[in-house]
């Protein structure tokens, strides 16, 4: 059936991938987007697509979520009719390099700690209190399978999905009786530019990583995550985690012969 939403949805990271899906998504339902990310030009051309679908009215914002001095200001200071944000979509956030824990790139672990962690708090700190003020919102935080496992070659980067998932978890208690809702949604292998940009830009690695099986699609989160923002108020769907069939685990993936 199809989802009605009406109140205004912030996303971060929306040039791209899950976030430019939770867009188009959430647009059909029928909000009003503040499309936040670094690529403005991106943001700039979903709009037109988004406006001219569906006549959706969209505030776009050039936002690095790693600058906790920009995130506060941007994002305490939006324009009038554009404050009240009912549904805040976490999406912001990357992996890079796949090398052994003893031998990674420090300038990479930054890179992810500062997005996936940091910059997931400084635009929860930023955006919660006045859901709390009003009494209502949802806070949807999106996660990862490698928040719930481990493996080779991707400590940093699970261990910044974990700190997603204890975050979440955290939050929810702390906003115990505000009236506030807060869910992960944890995907698998999605075939997006997420693995491009892990390999640094080797697109055929990256082709690699899906060969042989069917991924999920950025489309495939985005409805989840339509689906827990658009349940009744007294329901909160907590965590999803949710995988293609072909997948069983980070490290058992079911692959037909080409």
């Amino acid at each position: 059936m199809p989802y009605e939403l009406q109140g205004t949805v912030l996303i971060t990271g929306a040039s791209a991938g899950i976030g430019a899906a939770c867009a188009r998504a959430f647009a059909a339902a029928g909000a009003r987007l503040i499309l936040a990310a670094r690529r403005t030009d991106r943001l700039d051309a979903l709009a037109g697509e988004l406006r001219a679908a569906h006549g959706t009215q969209t505030l776009l914002v050039e936002l690095d979520v790693r600058d906790v001095g920009v995130v506060t200001h941007v994002l305490t200071d939006l324009p009038a009719g554009w404050t009240d944000v009912d549904v805040l979509v976490n999406n912001a956030g990357l992996g890079r390099g796949t090398e052994r824990l003893h031998e990674g790139n420090s300038a990479e672990w930054d890179e992810m700690i500062d997005t996936n962690v940091k910059g997931l708090l400084y635009v929860t700190r930023a955006v919660v209190p006045g859901m709390v003020r009003r009494g209502r919102g949802h806070v949807i935080n999106l996660g990862s399978l490698a928040g719930h496992e481990v493996y080779p070659g991707g400590a940093v980067y699970c261990a910044t999905k974990h700190a997603v998932d204890a975050l979440t978890r955290g939050l929810r208690m702390d906003l115990a009786g505000s009236g506030v809702r807060v869910s992960s949604v944890d995907p698998g292998m999605v075939q997006t530019d997420f693995s491009t940009v892990r390999f640094r830009g080797d697109q055929a690695r990256a082709a690699q990583v899906y060969a042989g099986m069917t991924p999920l699609t950025a489309g495939d989160v985005a409805d989840t995550v339509l689906y827990c923002a658009t349940r009744p108020p007294h329901v909160v769907i907590a965590d999803v985690v949710m995988m293609p069939v072909d997948q069983q685990s980070t490290t058992q993936v079911h692959r037909r012969p080409a």
